[in-house]
């Protein structure tokens, strides 16, 4: 195999030296590109391309990629990519100059070139810069992939994230469109009245959420500290604090397994309003996610694969007995004991733990037999206080609690409560919590002393919830795993090192 290799690895030795003896020369001649500072940029491709019109004949700067060129003698055609797309230039020897001439049949694909031309159109009616000064801004000492075939392994996509952006234009949408997913987000509930603040990522305490922490140690002060699993405890303080209604959007980290819809280290955006309950938060989420569809996708229909959903129409909402009652048939009103309902699971092949109670099976029978059925939006309410220590009770039925989690396309997209604002039962709730750490479970959350004496001095009745960010922006890009929507997913080192 290696000896196959050796002919193909010898081209591309060759090929960077090449390169590199060009750098060298142009060094020699005191034209290193590496001591330029900056190109002053007028315009982008696109922005020529739609303006055609109003900007033929004039003369414009743009500065990009070189992604193709052609040498016909005493002209040239060569691709520039920038931003917004590429924008072919005709370079003509009577045009920047002899010298110059001579210099750019000398760059290569992968060099970064300023170009200042007139904006025309060929005779075969491509709008073109017809340039006037060619300036090498950087030169390019690696080798892209070939340009028809792209860079098509996956993993080494994700790796050098900087060549899959220069040779996959959706790649580049799909983060243009990330950060749009953002900056609606923030318009809509800036427009709404709320304050977006910051909150500590190292935490003594890492509670809000069942997941298992990373720990690291803090060498000054000699103490062991958590990164941060949510973002729920350190915003509901600033509820009690009088800041009727906050919101975070940041990175949150969790100690679990790699899967096309988990990765250790993601976005969350949480946010609280004081003087609402789930109800409030249901409409909130609602018009938020119609908000940021029309901004980024300009339509309230979203395609994801082979699903489409219609967010213009009103979100349906189910409470977690009925939708296990509509899709696997049982009725958990008539299930009254723990027994009943493992001798339930034991029926249907359920698997559980002995640790786990009536609310515990009931969700086990959700994720079974529900979950794959929510493609519309939907709000799945009132889930089993067993699973939501953190939420108030439902008066009328205080073995379910005013919490819901919104689903589309089978996932969960979002969580949120009614907040419990009882010191008293939100203490049992921990010590509940406290139990099951003692019985082995690690994702199980710790007692909050300073959290309890901030409930202790009032928290008003408060509507709270949690939005996972980059399934969020995967099902308004459509992309199929949660890698392709992070610029940086984590990855198995490679000998030790990142490469």
């Amino acid at each position: 195999m290696a000896q196959n290799n050796q002919p193909q690895n010898q081209d591309l030795n060759q090929l960077l030296k090449v390169r590199h003896d060009k750098l060298r020369d142009l060094q020699e001649n005191g034209k290193d590109p590496f001591q330029i500072t900056k190109y002053d940029v007028t315009n982008h491709s696109q922005e020529i391309k739609d303006n055609f019109g109003a900007m033929e004949g004039q003369v414009v700067s743009l500065a990009g990629r070189m992604m193709f060129k052609r040498v016909m003698g005493k002209a040239s055609f060569c691709n520039i990519q920038d931003l917004q797309g590429s924008i072919q230039a005709y370079v003509a020897r009577d045009s920047i100059g002899e010298e110059s001439y001579k210099d750019f049949k000398k760059y290569d694909v992968g060099d970064i070139l300023g170009i200042k031309g007139e904006v025309f159109k060929t005779k075969t009616g491509e709008i073109s810069i017809h340039a006037q000064e060619i300036t090498l801004l950087s030169k390019s000492l690696q080798i892209l992939p070939e340009k028809f075939h792209g860079l098509t392994d996956t993993d080494m996509r994700y790796r050098q994230r900087y060549v899959d952006l220069i040779m996959n234009a959706e790649v580049k949408d799909t983060f243009i469109k990330r950060s749009k997913v953002l900056s609606s987000i923030r318009q809509y509930l800036d427009g709404q009245g709320f304050m977006e603040v910051e909150t500590p990522m190292l935490v003594a305490n890492a509670g809000g959420a069942a997941a298992r922490p990373f720990e690291t140690h803090f060498n000054a002060l000699n103490e062991d500290l958590k990164l941060r699993i949510s973002l729920e405890l350190p915003l509901k303080r600033l509820i009690v604090g009088g800041m009727e209604r906050v919101y975070e959007i940041g990175r949150v980290f969790r100690n679990e397994g790699l899967d096309t819809r988990h990765n250790p280290e993601f976005t969350l955006m949480e946010l609280y309003q004081a003087y609402t309950d789930y109800h409030g938060m249901m409409d909130l989420t609602e018009n938020l996610y119609r908000y940021v569809a029309k901004e980024v996708t300009g339509a309230e229909v979203l395609t994801y694969g082979e699903h489409t959903m219609d967010l213009s129409k009103p979100f349906e909402r189910i409470t977690m007995v009925d939708a296990v009652k509509k899709y696997a048939n049982v009725d958990f009103d008539t299930i009254h004991t723990v027994e009943e309902a493992k001798k339930l699971a034991d029926q249907h092949h359920i698997e559980y733990e002995d640790r786990h109670k009536k609310g515990d099976i009931l969700n086990l029978f959700f994720e079974e037999y529900v979950e794959d059925h929510l493609i519309q939006p939907t709000f799945v309410m009132d889930h089993p206080i067993e699973i939501s220590p953190l939420t108030k009770k439902k008066p009328e039925n205080p073995e379910y609690v005013e919490r819901f989690e919104f689903f589309m396309n089978g996932w969960e997209m979002a969580n949120a409560y009614s907040e419990l604002n009882d010191p008293i039962d939100q203490r049992e709730r921990f010590a509940a919590q406290e139990a099951l750490l003692a019985a082995g479970d690690d994702e199980a959350n710790h007692t909050d002393e300073d959290f309890l004496n901030a409930l202790n001095i009032g928290m008003p009745p408060t509507g709270g919830i949690g939005f996972g960010i980059d399934r969020m922006v995967m099902m308004m890009t459509n992309s199929p795993a949660i890698r392709d929507v992070l610029l940086f997913p984590t990855m198995k080192t490679l000998g030790g090192k990142d490469q």
